[in-house]
């Protein structure tokens, strides 16, 4: 099963190898150009064990979507749990993305690149999905309690967490050959500028480990 942080299960149920088996093959080869064969074979399970668990091969894609929903709404809750400001918060999310992009780069394909509506077209946009909506409310909290200056929550929001949303495309992309984290600082610094009071200007240090 892909987790972005807690250690696969050994061994591994037979449902969690067919979702490993299917994260794997999506992010390799897109998801029009795998069959349930192919998860099958690469899972070493049988077809029926596919579609008594799922349905078919939407509905791997279908759950596989929604587990890692949840491993994303899990590592906002935890940064949310700890001792910081909202604008830390951030900072603290961009930096887990760009470390994930690196360590766990095929749940950060499926999840950030991958075009979901072409495969679950009744599934709603991936923006709107409730760990968006968290990273979009912590924003929101930060204006409340003047750590960020007031403005359009859709904008600021944007402008926190689009800029590294669009460096990891780059970097998945290929067209950053340098590791995501090696950039944080010099993005979280020119995030902030113009977004915080100038007595804040401390909060444009990285987030300490």
């Amino acid at each position: 099963m892909p987790f972005l942080k807690d250690k696969e299960i050994v061994p591994e149920p037979l449902d969690c190898r067919i979702l490993t088996a299917a994260l794997d093959l999506f992010v390799r080869r897109g998801y029009h150009n795998v069959s349930v064969h192919d998860i099958q074979r690469m899972a070493n399970v049988s077809i029926g064990s596919i579609y008594n668990h799922f349905g078919g091969k939407e509905g791997v894609a279908r759950s596989l979507y929604y587990h890692l929903l949840d491993e994303f709404e899990e590592m906002i809750s935890d940064v949310i749990a700890e001792d910081l400001t909202n604008v830390e918060r951030c900072n603290k999310l961009i930096k887990l993305l760009f470390e994930y992009t690196e360590s766990r780069y095929e749940i950060v394909e499926f999840m950030l690149h991958a075009k979901h509506r072409e495969f679950l077209p009744d599934e709603p946009p991936v923006c709107s999905a409730t760990p968006f909506r968290t990273m979009r409310n912590i924003v929101k909290w930060g204006m409340d309690v003047g750590e960020i200056l007031h403005g359009d929550s859709w904008i600021t929001t944007s402008r926190v967490f689009g800029s590294a949303i669009h460096m990891i495309h780059l970097r998945l992309d290929g067209l950053i050959d340098k590791p995501l984290p090696e950039f944080y600082d010099e993005l979280i610094e020119n995030i902030w500028r113009g977004l915080v009071p100038e007595k804040q200007d401390q909060v444009l240090k990285a987030v300490p480990d």
